[in-house]
């Protein structure tokens, strides 16, 4: 289903992937370790990083807050956005319109 948006599809897609690449460890959302996570190139960790962003945009559309490692991803549906909580400080916001 997804979450409701206004911006192009592709231009969230975009900015969600830079979000959750900025999650140290995001990688165990796919219950990769560490180890595997080093032996990819940079294309494939960018790879994993868009199949991440487009499994969180539909799944944030029926389940508003998920883990994914050491962050928390959230639908702020009266915003119009989805943050990311990177550790106790940082929040990354993407906007949906």
């Amino acid at each position: 289903m997804g979450v409701k948006h206004g911006r192009e599809y592709d231009e969230i897609l975009k900015d969600l992937t830079e979000a959750v690449g900025g999650i140290p460890d995001s990688y165990l959302f796919f219950e990769m370790d560490g180890g595997e996570w080093l032996l990819l190139s940079p294309e494939e960790k960018l790879e994993v990083h868009e199949a991440l962003a487009e499994d969180l945009f539909y799944a944030l559309g029926t389940e508003p807050v998920i883990e994914v490692g050491g962050g928390v991803v959230m639908y702020d549906k009266a915003n119009h956005r989805i943050n990311l909580l990177i550790g106790d400080e940082e929040l990354t916001v993407v906007p949906l319109i």
